[in-house]
């Protein structure tokens, strides 16, 4: 008798971004209105990040709410429905509960229902983690079409007086649904980490501080951890970086992904009609486009100037302005590169849709 053949799904030779869509919330805080929580100015701001405004969500405006909006716009850009999706990605550090995931009730909200649903948790380089995963789903068979979201609320994990992140960080959400395609839509990506920097960007503490300072607040009868820690003490865990470290590794150690990115794609510096790095800082961004060699002709992302850094949200909200304001980009190849805490990275070279 012999031994049964195993079926496999059919593999897609090609994957493609098929539609984009953008969320950015109402609230736009400028630069006068964060020197009211730390002492610096507009001008400082201006010349040390690029940044002039950056938008906020207002509290009843969730992550999951601005992922919604951000995933309905791509969704018909792409002529599909929820229905049609095999998958649902949400690259997101700031979804305020450890399970269930984001991606779970979005996948609902859009009628995705069964799809499978999940959530990244590689801040700035989470939305190039999934396209990566996008890519295989879509090209291995596993999924027709997959939706893939960055969106962060970051405003509910900053001290607004803190001085080596607060002021950079803004909220918004960008999706865009991959699917196959008859030619290269989406380049090898290439994208790692490195743990040995691991202390450089994250949270004052984790949840079991929270836990502990909350109870050992309580038995003090304080009720709060001021009483506790000192009157500058705060449970609540928001973000930090060690800025110089960052910037060092962002400028010196991600141009050569970049550069790794392009060779693996097999495409020249010349060959890009634009280029889409994570808005970190507009000094990180102009460091990169010279290490790169970009001529004059690729066209450089820089929606850190009106919207900050939104982490995971940075690459697909910037790629969707840069659609709206040149949309002979369409078809067209980009470079795209997210960095940021894990330290972790990712770059992939892709046909704007």
């Amino acid at each position: 008798m012999s031994e049964p053949t195993l079926k496999q799904s059919p593999t897609r030779e090609h994957s493609r971004i098929a539609g984009i869509g953008a969320y950015r919330p109402s609230v736009v805080v400028t630069n006068d209105d964060v020197c009211q929580w730390i002492d610096s100015s507009d001008e400082w701001i201006r010349q040390r990040t690029g940044i002039v405004t950056r938008h906020r969500a207002p509290a009843d405006v969730s992550v999951i709410d601005m992922a919604e909006g951000a995933a309905r716009e791509a969704l018909e850009s792409a002529g599909i429905t929820g229905s049609q999706l095999g998958a649902v990605i949400v690259s997101t550090v700031t979804h305020p509960f450890a399970t269930p995931s984001a991606a779970a009730q979005l996948a609902d909200r859009l009628d995705a229902t069964p799809a499978p649903a999940y959530d990244i948790s590689a801040a700035c380089a989470g939305y190039c983690y999934g396209i990566a995963q996008a890519d295989a789903l879509v090209r291995s068979g596993a999924a027709e079409y997959v939706l893939v979201i960055g969106a962060e609320k970051l405003s509910d994990f900053i001290d607004n007086t803190e001085r080596t992140i607060s002021f950079l960080l803004g909220d918004g959400a960008g999706a865009v649904v991959i699917g196959p395609s008859d030619t290269p839509g989406i380049g090898p990506s290439v994208w790692g980490s490195d743990g040995s920097k691991w202390g450089t960007i994250g949270m004052t503490h984790s949840l079991l501080d929270v836990r502990d300072l909350s109870d050992e607040a309580e038995r003090d009868g304080a009720g709060n951890a001021a009483a506790v820690l000192g009157t500058e003490a705060k449970i609540w865990p928001t973000l930090r970086q060690d800025g110089q470290s960052v910037f060092r590794w962002a400028v010196w150690e991600m141009a050569k992904v970049a550069k790794r990115a392009l060779d693996a794609a097999g495409i020249a510096p010349e060959d890009l009609a634009a280029f889409v790095p994570h808005q970190a800082n507009m000094r990180i961004i102009d460091e990169m486009v010279k290490q790169l060699g970009l001529p004059a002709s690729v066209i450089v992302a820089r929606d850190i100037a009106d919207a900050g850094n939104t982490s995971a949200a940075s690459i697909p909200l910037a790629a969707h302005r840069l659609l709206k304001e040149n949309p002979d980009l369409s078809g067209k190849l980009a470079l795209q590169i997210g960095f940021g805490a894990g330290l972790v990275f990712g770059a992939q070279v892709v046909v704007l849709p």
